[in-house]
């Protein structure tokens, strides 16, 4: 009940923004399968489980139209939340402490158009995973869609092993692991990663069960022992199949619509003897299809969109929805003889010399991170004589799926121009005072390791020009030749721009 410490109370969790639940990425999303859902710079956004609004209050500011709406168990998280928002004059989001049981929570409030769970699913009893659900379709608009994530089976029972191993070490940690106020947490969590490492060690190089067992302290290393603590070590985890999920949700007048993000290339309902094998073993029931295909990817985890029974939504893609959608592409362009390389920095790349994709993809690169429209897309390509066509659509489709362009349907205000008193994002600039990461205005994280770049950004707020900001600069870092800091300004404000973390010069946020 709101008033009791909470375990998030004793213990933080490390908040972060989730490109996955933006509502441009759901609005996306729901186009393509053939649903209308509400425009994002005027949508109302719940999210249940918040934090201290991490994820909810990045939204907030770069959508001023929308309004934001988040709750939480645990108080202490809530009120650094609150404190954040007064800081950043927010007047479009609220966040309070309620207990998602509350059988009047939210009553009287209008209905939202993207709900958003994430985290919560797998790590409640049922009682709350019906709760969950029971909001989602009292609070959800007509055309609104939901975002719950979950551990996902049959992969889930792998991380179910290591969960007992962890729960099994850190058993004899002493009142760490049961009650944080009273110890270090830490001590918990190291103990059972020994057991792990032991467990790791002992099988040969090489061994199935020992490289299965490795890629898992691999992720777990990279979490940090805060949230190794509430992921793996919970009281409640219970992932579920994707059948036994939607039979809940479907128990609550909600029906699936998608995944948050489409499939990636080398996904089995990609491959045509897999796919159609799956179908046969389904009888043609959808659900049975995908359960079918989440055994043969040991999936572990998902991020399910759910909308109102009812509703009609296609499961093949409508790309015929493109003259609502906006395109973009953070790809870098290179040559390769008569071919042209577009590349992104993970590796994922396309070799192309058909006309209409280079140049789509080059006008896409020259507005990035701006998103263009793609009725003015095919305008400018239907000028050079390039046909946009079926047959060009399902290149766009195929980009997509390969992540090398993205699909959004709606334009965050970051600007690729750099302003002569250039202002970065004061969310951006929040963030960067407190952690060595911040959220970028298109909803993802960037990097602030350095420490000269993470100063230089805490310097962008619109008041200086080149000359103060080197000014500025040398007073912060007396020990470095004026020369260098003097040669990094300009590379670092574009790395900034493209990013996404600098604001137009006009602009009102």
């Amino acid at each position: 009940m709101p008033g009791e410490q909470d375990v998030y109370d004793r213990v933080a969790y490390p908040g972060y923004a989730y490109p996955n639940t933006h509502p441009d990425r759901l609005a996306a999303m729901g186009l393509l399968h053939g649903l209308d859902p509400a425009p994002v710079g005027s949508c109302r956004v719940l999210e249940i489980g918040c934090n201290e609004g991490a994820n909810l209050v990045p939204m907030a500011y770069a959508i001023p139209g929308g309004e934001f709406v988040g709750f939480d168990l645990a108080g202490l998280p809530v009120a650094r939340g609150q404190r954040r928002i007064a800081e950043l004059g927010l007047t479009n989001i609220r966040l309070f402490q309620a207990d998602l049981m509350q059988a009047d929570l939210l009553s009287g409030e209008p209905e939202f158009d993207y709900i958003v769970a994430h985290g919560v699913y797998a790590w409640v009893g049922e009682a709350v995973r019906d709760r969950l659900l029971t909001l989602c379709r009292e609070r959800l608009a007509p055309n609104g869609i939901a975002f719950i994530s979950y551990a996902a089976l049959p992969g889930g029972h792998v991380r179910n092993l290591v969960r007992e191993i962890l729960l099994d070490g850190a058993a004899g940690a002493g009142p760490a692991l049961g009650d944080p106020a009273s110890g270090d947490l830490t001590r918990g969590v190291s103990r059972g990663l020994e057991l792990l490492r032991f467990i790791v060690e002992s099988r040969h190089e090489g061994d199935p069960f020992r490289t299965l067992l490795e890629q898992e302290e691999k992720q777990l290393a990279r979490k940090g022992a805060q949230v190794v603590y509430h992921d793996e070590l919970s009281r409640e985890y219970r992932p579920v199949s994707f059948s036994s999920f939607m039979a809940h949700a479907g128990r609550h007048g909600l029906q699936y619509l998608s995944e948050a993000v489409l499939p990636p290339p080398n996904d089995p309902c990609f491959q045509p003897r897999t796919a159609e094998a799956a179908k046969v073993l389904a009888g043609g029931d959808p659900i049975a299809e995908e359960q079918v295909l989440d055994f043969v990817r040991m999936r572990m985890y998902r991020e399910t969109l759910l909308c109102h029974a009812g509703r009609a939504v296609s499961g093949a893609l409508q790309i015929e929805a493109s003259d609502r959608l906006l395109l973009a592409s953070q790809a870098e362009s290179s040559s390769d003889g008569d071919l042209r390389v577009f590349s992104l920095p993970e590796g994922v790349q396309i070799k192309s010399r058909d006309r209409a994709t280079v140049t789509l993809m080059e006008m896409l690169l020259e507005a990035w991170p701006r998103p263009v429209g793609f009725a003015e897309l095919a305008e400018a390509l239907e000028a050079k004589g390039l046909a946009v066509d079926a047959e060009f659509l399902m290149v766009v489709l195929r980009l997509a799926v390969t992540r090398l362009l993205e699909l959004h349907a709606w334009a965050a205000p970051a600007s690729g121009r750099i302003a002569s008193r250039p202002r970065a994002s004061a969310v951006s600039r929040q963030e960067a005072e407190v952690q060595a990461r911040t959220t970028t205005l298109l909803h993802r994280s960037l990097s602030l390791d350095d420490a000269l770049v993470r100063r230089f950004l805490l310097l962008l707020d619109g008041t200086r020009d080149r000359g103060e900001l080197l000014q500025a600069l040398r007073a912060e870092f007396p020990e470095t030749p004026e020369a260098t800091l003097a040669e990094g300004i300009e590379p670092a404000l574009r790395v900034l721009a493209r990013a996404g973390v600098l604001l137009e010069e006009d602009g009102e946020i």
